[in-house]
């Protein structure tokens, strides 16, 4: 595929994306901003959610995972369920109850100042680090596809990827992204769906071969028993759960959008819709794993040193036009649906969280929408810095993990601050609850290099997400504070 189609398909997409932000960011103020008015349906926020959730990681990741880790990452996805259950009965009540723009704000309510901004701290760290992670990976592919041949150096690229995704959700935030959401997520899902269409049509293989294909690999293992081993069943089902918690239900970025629901039965519907939805289109991917490795095999391709390059590489030097340009408009939805809401939940957060805007009353709105505008360009600024200075992603490994990996040590400390907000009756100090979230993930850390030579061959996995929340919990207890009386 010549990368001027490849480049003529990405500004077509983004033409349509402008025009919806034009549509929707019409009159739009700071509500509009932060919650869309209160007004978006479910079924487009529940529908929009598949998209920030899978990300352009997965939408190459994934596929390339399976060879090493066969279908293990099912174990995860399936934990996810017991997750997304405790968010909509568990947290959704608890946040429309108390009404919050920014979630961190329970924090505050519930143990003081600090904890608030120590939650929203490793939440910013966090998408911050994860959006760069992304968005690293997507401009890599098109850099090397498109403008290497042109000899566009690789800060232009990502520029002018984040000055798009600036444009079209400076004004319209939440209110647009509800929409430009529900768009970019029915591409990811049709980029899935005709790659395995254009590898049968290239095999000559009908469904129920497709479907043969798949079952009958021994990558298609999915279930895994051996408790030393990092996908070990219960590892992995559990790390689900908490992952899905952690990074949906105490993640702004998500839960926004949770927020901008008309009400908690509309928020719950949205969560339930989700949650079947991502379990068949994890599915899906795994299954296009599987068939572009047979496809290689078939065809006698070599297999990348690293295999995030080889569904690009097939779909864009051997599958055809057809596939090259699902390849290309898939990913840039899979990438910028994750990506662009970023910016708004970075922007909310640092505004409510850190800055105080919503409780300070000497400012008008007038300035509180600059603040906002300034916040939201300053954060376009940064994530252009961490990507360019993001060369531990070059390592030849699947990105996805480095992603999670990121989460357990980020997330960890709000999976124990909510945790013992929610279930411990005590009150923690609030003046040293960030001493508390800084110091378990660097236990966490030391236990992960150690944990073979310590724990005779035992590996810890993604169950260090749990062991982080633990940790601050543990803390938190032990810092709280005590009834004189």
């Amino acid at each position: 595929m010549s990368p001027a189609l490849i480049l003529g398909c990405v500004g077509g997409y983004f033409a349509f994306l402008l025009l919806i932000a034009w549509y929707t960011s019409r009159n739009a103020g700071n509500d509009a901003y932060f919650l869309g008015n209160k007004s978006s349906p479910w079924y487009a926020v529940a529908f929009g959610l598949i998209g920030d959730s899978l990300s352009g990681v997965t939408f190459i990741s994934v596929p390339g995972k399976v060879a090493a880790d066969k279908f293990s990452y099912l174990q995860i996805v399936f934990g996810y369920v017991i997750g997304y259950v405790v968010i909509a009965e568990i947290l959704l009540p608890l946040y429309y109850k108390l009404n919050l723009t920014s979630i961190y704000g329970y924090l505050r309510q519930r143990f003081g100042p600090n904890s608030q901004k120590i939650g929203s701290v490793f939440f910013l760290l966090s998408r911050l680090l994860g959006a760069a992670a992304r968005l690293f990976l997507a401009a890599s592919v098109f850099q090397l596809f498109v403008f290497d041949q042109w000899k566009i150096p690789f800060w232009l690229t990502v520029s002018v990827t984040i000055a798009l995704i600036l444009l079209y959700t400076y004004r319209g935030g939440i209110k647009t992204l509800v929409w430009t959401d529900t768009f970019q997520s029915t591409f990811l899902l049709l980029g899935v769906i005709f790659s395995i269409v254009a590898i049968a049509r290239s095999l000559d293989l009908n469904f129920s071969d497709l479907i043969s294909t798949v079952k009958n690999s021994e990558m298609s293992q999915t279930f895994f028993w051996e408790w030393r081993e990092t996908n070990y069943f219960w590892k992995q089902f559990c790390a689900g759960a908490f992952i899905a918690i952690a990074m949906t239900g105490l993640d702004q970025n998500m839960m926004q959008k949770n927020l901008s629901c008309r009400s908690l039965a509309a928020a719950k519907k949205n969560i339930y819709a989700f949650t079947s939805v991502m379990v068949l289109v994890n599915l899906l991917f795994v299954s296009l794993g599987v068939l572009l490795f047979h496809y290689a095999a078939s065809k006698g391709i070599a297999i990348p040193r690293s295999t995030d390059k080889l569904f690009p590489m097939l779909a864009l030097d051997h599958l055809g036009t057809f596939a090259a340009i699902v390849f290309v408009i898939g990913l840039t939805a899979a990438t910028f649906s994750s990506a662009d809401s970023v910016l708004t939940t970075l922007t909310t957060s640092f505004c409510m969280d850190i800055l105080g805007t919503e409780e300070r009353k000497d400012l008008t709105d007038a300035q509180r929408t600059s603040m906002r505008h300034k916040v939201h360009i300053g954060f376009a600024v940064l994530l252009w810095l961490v990507i360019l200075g993001f060369p531990a992603l070059q390592k030849k490994y699947a990105i996805i993990d480095a992603i999670f990996t990121l989460a357990s040590y980020t997330y960890g400390p709000l999976l124990g601050l909510f945790a013992f907000g929610l279930f411990a009756k005590a009150k923690a100090n609030d003046r040293w609850v960030p001493l508390v979230c800084l110091v378990s993930p660097l236990i966490c850390y030391v236990l992960q290099r150690n944990s073979a030579a310590w724990f005779h061959g035992y590996k810890i996995g993604f169950e260090l997400l749990i062991l982080n929340g633990l940790l601050t919990f543990i803390g938190l207890w032990v810092i709280r504070k005590v009834d004189a009386s």
